[in-house]
């Protein structure tokens, strides 16, 4: 493996470009732009202050850069250089910054969360938002960039908004049945928004488009409940996290559940492919199939939530990985038809690999597609991920 020479680096930002062929990084109040393939700077920009955090656009013309003290964006351009933008929030403040799907309109998320405001490159219009909900996930947008969904908190109640991007106007308003939503999500086809109540309350809720309740489930009622959430890519599945190291999957048409899989300390099924220490699972994009893995530290991993997420390019092209909280290094693999991910399969991490494209060294597993099926419906665990 061969390895660049050292970049200095701020505040860990660094970012690729969406279509892979710049990588933007920040030192102190810089910005700088190189070639991804040459690592040659194309462009310097000088923000005003230190910048905070960095996010590319869609087609990946144009970059953000936030400066949370000051309340202020400034927006850089690749194909033209010389133009430039600039958002003061002023005395609103300023917590959190991104760009819309379409890559022309930033949100920025005031101080207290009094309101998100779009800002329109285009035109240079101004739209407001007010009371958005601040949970882990209270904003989210379709998959075709058609529809926006915002979490609000009126009078102690939750709240949807549906805003439709190409004018941001309100398209639906209605309450949740939830004590605290905690966040949302869209299914990659748009039909279909699922929100999920705080983990003191075991809820997740399922509305369509317009607003309408289609299904409420709860696995239980007492103990602490949902930890995270993911759909399938093809919309028909929905597999969620539990407090309870279990991952249960619904499927779409009666929002009831098919299968749910467990997390036991001790796997003693034979049918369990292990792969100790060196051996690793590689997807087809190279990439280590262990997810996202908390740092090494005094010589354990420290207790991770479940989570859940589907990864269209995984080994299976349909695996889920739902990561174990005591049993930091293993990977997990299932099928929603089976009785347990026990049986099924597991890989085990070593601890000092790190996490990330890697060419797979001597003795790694490549493609074991004659040991894990290709199957559509296939379920993996370790940092919650489906595949296709």
């Amino acid at each position: 493996m061969n390895f660049s020479e050292l970049f200095k680096l701020s505040g860990l930002l660094g970012r690729f470009s969406p279509d892979g062929k710049c990588l933007a990084s920040s030192i102190q109040h810089r910005l700088v732009v190189r070639d991804a393939s040459s690592l040659q700077i194309l462009q310097l920009y000088t923000c005003l202050d230190q910048i905070q955090y960095i996010e590319w656009s869609s087609d990946s013309l144009f970059i953000l850069c936030a400066m949370y003290k000051r309340g202020i964006v400034q927006v850089w351009s690749l194909e033209q250089p010389d133009w430039h933008c600039k958002i003061d929030e002023g005395s609103a403040g300023l917590v959190a910054s991104c760009w819309s799907p379409d890559g022309r309109h930033i949100l920025n998320t005031t101080e207290f969360h009094l309101r998100i405001t779009v800002w329109s490159l285009c035109t240079k219009s101004v739209s407001y938002i007010k009371y958005p909900k601040a949970c882990q996930q209270g904003m989210a947008f379709t998959k075709d960039g058609r529809y926006m969904a915002v979490a609000e908190r009126r009078d102690c109640k939750d709240f949807i908004s549906i805003f439709v991007c190409n004018n941001w106007q309100l398209l639906r308003h209605f309450d949740t049945e939830t004590q605290d939503l905690f966040g949302i999500e869209w299914a990659p086809n748009g039909c279909v928004l699922a929100a999920w109540d705080t983990c003191l309350e075991y809820k997740v809720l399922l509305y369509s488009l317009d607003g309408r309740l289609l299904s409420s489930y709860r696995a239980y009622e007492w103990p602490l409940g949902v930890k995270s959430i993911a759909w399938s890519p093809s919309s028909q599945f929905l597999a969620i996290g539990s407090f309870d190291e279990k991952v249960r999957i619904l499927n779409h048409v009666t929002w009831k559940k098919i299968t749910e899989f467990d997390h036991p300390a001790t796997i003693s099924s034979k049918k369990t492919m292990t792969f100790p220490r060196c051996q690793f699972l590689y997807s087809t994009s190279n990439q280590l199939l262990t997810g996202q893995i908390p740092k090494w530290e005094l010589g354990c991993w420290p207790s991770v939530q479940i989570t859940v997420s589907w990864q269209p390019k995984m080994l299976s092209h349909s695996c889920c990985f739902p990561c174990r909280q005591h049993s930091q290094r293993c990977v997990d693999l299932g099928h929603p038809e089976a009785e347990a991910v026990s049986g099924a399969g597991a890989a085990v991490h070593h601890p000092g690999l790190p996490v990330g494209p890697l060419p797979a060294p001597p003795g790694c597993v490549h493609r074991q597609q004659q040991s894990l099926p290709v199957d559509p419906r296939w379920l993996c665990g370790c940092s919650g991920a489906w595949g296709r």
